[in-house]
């Protein structure tokens, strides 16, 4: 018994050291056919990516902001979520790209401190990579390696697609994750059922509505458990809404993060959000006072930001007696919304009850629903309206600071101040903060940008009026505070001295993230850049049969040009696959009708997946457009195009799998009568 007590530790440690003794062997499965056709991808991607070494087409555009990342400056722009344009700086960021060139000229030669191939280089790996994503796209949809080859084939051959990638521009990034989206649902999916996706924004709702259908035809199967089908709806909301979710806030907090530099896209936002950048307005306003109170110094922008950013304006010119449509004005003093920084901008926030044009000590501040009269700050005359109709707009008040001319025209200059985005009606008008609209006291009309420019004897400034209909609120009629000062002058020649002086405060104000995520978000998606006409812009119908092309590129010299085209017999082949599945669905659609059914039911299955996704991305990447008002090109079909080349190997296969088999099935039974 002893002997054997002692033998056991000792077969224990002569196991391991068999185990030792053994060599640890790691076994894989290489796709060599994927590989080499990667390689051959990253060969046609990469190969000479520096030429040309000259402004190619839209990288004028794009290029802009990657200097403006690297110079951590602030920017705006309506194509889309900032991933793409990240990706793009990082790039420049990698090969020690300054920001420094000046993107003016289609065709200008890039200086020595531009890496041209650094730039170029993700757009050209993520053309690259969408070569093996078409493969095992179709491998997940159960078809066959012939196919998933073939698809593959076709994304590498397509030339349009290879012109794309090889520049700095974000059509082959967006194709990229647009695939790599639904790959990554067919393998969640496919994992799943083994056990028991701006564009791409229409891919992601596209793979909604399928995860939608699986997830109602799990409910119907009588073999999933209560519990199971809570699991498997919360492993869909975790992985298509929650991780997207906070995905899609992580770009826009690094964009955010790294862009802290007032730039020249500053002026579309609000007051608060040029205040939180570096540099820019936030020199002028950081340190004002919070509260606003009686006595205050202010000058209040308008909020609609449209058609220019605007301030509250008035000079010492008067309304013509008479305009030159015949109708009469009050010739009372001109109040008006000026673009630009300029003394006459400013207000003095005065106690109807009270002389005093000074803050008392302790201030007294300035809340919802207070009744207030606003001074002119140069003229000393008082923000009024009355019951005349303005020069532009006759349907609404004409706003005007008063002069007494001794006629039967009494001063009407009482206005009600109401916060819009007040959280209690105890709420204290704010600096930059609060937005505030201004409700006349004897007509109820509102304090409103009409945005309608002035004739000559306006200077061209913007139109003010009082909007009588006033039922809901829109931001033409909301003011907010920027530049604030607690006045200390009562004598008027003391007080222009202080108008013109900055102001030196000791209170700072900052907005947190998602205020500044809701603003750039909402301006990303509202914002709309003049359209102009384009020598090489077309219109969503001229894709399909590419009755178009775009001149990239011309040599100066030589005369050697680049072209985006499109592959002949790839775009044929797509619209006739195209074609042939509508048909063939719609044939048995109506078969099944009748309850004649000819391929099996996991034919059928398979049929309709392949048609979700590659029928459903083309729909969604292509009839948006029809409803964009917007410059459009040939680029823009891309992300479409490419779920149309899927088509093809899958209808190619269905047609060999079945309608040629039951071909001849039909031709053996004729032979076998005869």
């Amino acid at each position: 018994v002893g002997s054997k007590k002692q033998g056991r530790p000792g077969q224990t440690f002569d196991r391991m050291l068999g185990f030792l003794k053994k060599p640890v062997v790691v076994t894989a499965e290489i796709n060599l056919s994927l590989v080499a056709l990667t390689v051959v991808g990253l060969m046609s991607r990469l190969w000479g990516l520096s030429y040309p070494r000259a402004v190619v087409f839209d990288e004028v555009y794009y290029g802009q902001f990657v200097s403006l990342y690297m110079k951590r400056i602030f920017f705006v722009d309506d194509s889309g979520p900032p991933l793409g344009h990240m990706l793009l700086a990082l790039g420049g960021y990698l090969g020690g790209f300054d920001g420094n060139f000046l993107w003016n000229r289609i065709g200008a030669e890039y200086s020595t401190n531009v890496p041209v191939c650094s730039l170029r280089f993700l757009p050209a790996l993520a053309g690259a990579l969408c070569i093996p994503l078409a493969y095992q796209i179709l491998v997940e949809l159960r078809f066959s390696h012939c196919a998933a080859l073939g698809a593959a084939l076709l994304i590498l051959l397509e030339n349009s697609l290879i012109t794309q990638s090889r520049f700095m521009l974000l059509e082959s990034i967006l194709i990229f994750f647009i695939l790599l989206a639904v790959l990554s649902y067919l393998k969640f999916y496919n994992l799943q059922r083994h056990r028991v996706k701006y564009m791409g924004l229409f891919t992601y709702m596209l793979l909604l509505v399928i995860a939608g259908l699986h997830f109602w035809h799990m409910l119907g199967d009588q073999n999933l458990s209560n519990v199971s089908l809570v699991c498997h709806f919360l492993a869909r909301g975790l992985t298509l809404l929650i991780i997207p979710v906070a995905t899609y806030l992580s770009f826009f907090y690094v964009h955010l993060t790294l862009l802290y530099r007032s730039g020249p896209h500053d002026q579309i936002m609000t007051s608060a959000f040029q205040a939180s950048l570096e540099g820019g307005l936030a020199r002028i306003t950081q340190g004002q006072p919070l509260e606003v109170a009686y006595g205050s110094q202010i000058t209040l922008r308008n909020v609609l930001g449209k058609p220019m950013q605007c301030w509250l304006h008035s000079h010492t010119n008067t309304y013509p007696i008479r305009y030159e449509n015949g109708r009469g004005s009050s010739h009372q003093q001109q109040v008006t919304c000026y673009p630009f920084k300029d003394v006459n901008n400013w207000w003095i926030v005065k106690d109807p009850g009270m002389q005093q044009l000074v803050v008392s000590n302790p201030p007294r501040p300035v809340r919802h629903g207070h009744i207030v009269q606003l001074v002119h700050g140069i003229t000393t005359r008082y923000l009024n309206t009355h019951d005349v109709a303005a020069p532009l707009s006759p349907h609404s008040q004409e706003v005007s600071c008063y002069i007494d001319y001794n006629i039967s025209m009494p001063a009407q200059n009482l206005w009600r101040v109401e916060i819009v985005n007040r959280e209690s009606d105890t709420d204290v008008w704010k600096t930059i903060l609060s937005e505030v609209r201004f409700v006349h006291v004897n007509t109820s009309a509102v304090l409103k940008l009409s945005g309608a420019s002035l004739p000559e004897w306006g200077y061209r400034q913007l139109e003010v009026v009082g909007e009588k209909l006033s039922k809901g609120y829109h931001q033409s009629m909301v003011w907010n505070v920027e530049e604030h000062r607690y006045g200390k002058s009562q004598e008027q020649k003391e007080r222009e001295v202080e108008l013109h002086s900055p102001t030196r405060m000791d209170i700072s104000k900052n907005l947190s993230f998602m205020a500044k995520f809701t603003e750039l978000q909402w301006k990303i998606l509202t914002l709309k850049n003049e359209d102009t006409e384009h020598k090489y812009s077309s219109s969503a119908l001229d894709w399909i049969t590419m009755d178009t092309n775009i001149a990239y590129w011309l040599h100066p010299t030589s005369g050697a040009q680049i072209h985006l085209l499109g592959n002949v017999c790839t775009w044929a082949s797509a619209n006739v696959a195209a074609v042939v599945y509508t048909c063939l669905s719609l044939w048995y659609l109506i078969r099944r009708r009748r309850k004649i059914y000819d391929i099996p039911e996991d034919a059928w299955q398979l049929w309709v997946s392949a048609g979700q996704i590659c029928v459903g991305g083309w729909v969604v990447n292509y009839l948006p457009f029809f409803l964009m008002e917007k410059t459009l090109f040939l680029y823009h079909y891309l992300p479409a195009l490419t779920f149309q080349i899927l088509l093809i190997p899958i209808v190619l296969q269905h047609l060999s799998d079945h309608l040629c088999r039951y071909s001849d099935q039909i031709i053996d039974g004729i032979w076998i009568k005869l």
